[in-house]
């Protein structure tokens, strides 16, 4: 089974909206994704209700997720780690000791190639419209992932 990570800094609205699309992409089957937080913030609570809204809006149900934070141990459970912004990728390699950890990290929108930005925003203290272009951003890259998992995996 493939192992995926999502990270973000609290884990409350970017990494639980990327972690709920991508995982309504891909066979639990054959894959499990998971979501974190580089930042201890908000340990046990759900993800924002505006980030639950529009990923309801979507057809996707991100309630069950627990906000939980990154440990050093993921980097041995997930064979790919995504990190949302440079900050949140930073914190991961400081604790990647070994190559084999830090060629899994890999930063969340690197993976698409027509993102305007490097940087998935963080929307905490916005609106539901930042939470509208972080579900977009997330989705079309989450698009391009799953299609390269599930090309790897049933290859």
């Amino acid at each position: 089974m493939t192992k995926i990570l999502m990270v973000c800094l609290g884990n409350i609205c970017r990494s639980p909206l990327a972690h709920g699309i991508l995982q309504s992409k891909l066979d639990p089957s054959y894959f499990y994704v998971d979501s974190a937080g580089t930042a201890s913030y908000h340990i046990g609570e759900q993800p924002d209700k505006r980030s639950i809204r529009i990923a309801q809006l979507n057809g996707i149900d991100i309630r069950p997720q627990s906000a939980r934070q990154f440990l050093r141990s993921d980097l041995d459970t997930f064979d790919y780690i995504y990190a949302m912004d440079e900050s949140n990728y930073s914190d991961i390699l400081k604790l990647a000791t070994k190559e084999e950890h830090r060629s899994k990290v890999k930063l969340f929108l690197d993976e698409n190639e027509n993102a305007k930005v490097k940087n998935v925003p963080d929307p905490y203290y916005g609106d539901l419209t930042d939470f509208e272009l972080v579900f977009k951003l997330a989705n079309e890259t989450c698009d391009i992932i799953a299609n390269k998992l599930i090309a790897q995996t049933f290859r």
